[in-house]
């Protein structure tokens, strides 16, 4: 069976009602922008260095983002690892896939987590690329994703599931980078990441400029 190359139906170059299609919502965080991403520093980060990954245009989730744009995400992944590796510790990649998002816009968190342990979970597939989250997000909807320094995992939009992921894994690492032992909500977030925003934002300008 011939596979899809991209995927157009659930596309659109801006949305009116989206945050991120708005540029000047997110003007402010901005750290680089390519032909057909941004990445940006989280307003409301869990950790510092906590980063998004950002398509300009508008799609619901990484599953629906055509494959034409996989070299350059690649890309923009490896820039933020360099990134990380150099200040902080290596990355954790993680996505709602519409699964419990926020922001109805696909975008990727970057955490520098570093090493996490592996996830031994039944209903976890181990991914080999993105054509994966294409092919799960067309044939099953909803999912989220977690790729860490050895796998890149793929999981069912299962509650149990989640939470396992969040509280076992997510929450120790982020702890692990001093981040407060039970996670602030998101107004709590942006009220105390003001200087964790605005160092990440001076040393991604180190980077580009060492």
């Amino acid at each position: 069976m011939e596979r899809r190359s991209s995927i157009t139906s659930d596309a659109e170059t801006l949305h009116p009602e989206c945050a991120f299609c708005q540029f000047q919502s997110v003007q402010s965080y901005l750290l680089k922008e390519t032909t057909h991403f941004r990445i940006v520093a989280d307003h409301a980060p869990l950790v510092e260095g906590h980063v998004l990954i950002i398509p300009k245009d508008h799609y619901a989730c990484y599953g629906a983002v055509p494959e034409t744009l996989d070299t350059e995400l690649t890309e923009l992944k490896l820039e933020v690892q360099h990134f990380f590796h150099y200040y902080y510790a290596e990355p954790v990649y993680w996505e709602h896939g519409v699964f419990r998002q926020t922001v109805f816009h696909a975008h990727l968190h970057c955490f520098p987590f570093g090493a996490i342990p592996d996830i031994a979970l039944p209903d976890s597939t181990i991914m080999q690329s993105q054509q994966d989250i294409r092919d799960r997000y067309q044939s099953q909807g909803n999912y989220f994703y977690l790729e860490n320094t050895a796998h890149s995992y793929l999981f069912p939009p299962d509650i149990d599931t989640y939470m396992h992921v969040i509280q076992e894994v997510l929450r120790p690492a982020a702890a692990a980078r001093g981040a407060h032992a039970n996670w602030r909500i998101a107004q709590e977030r942006l009220q105390y990441g003001v200087p964790l925003v605005q160092s990440v934002m001076q040393l991604w300008h180190n980077f580009q400029h060492k």
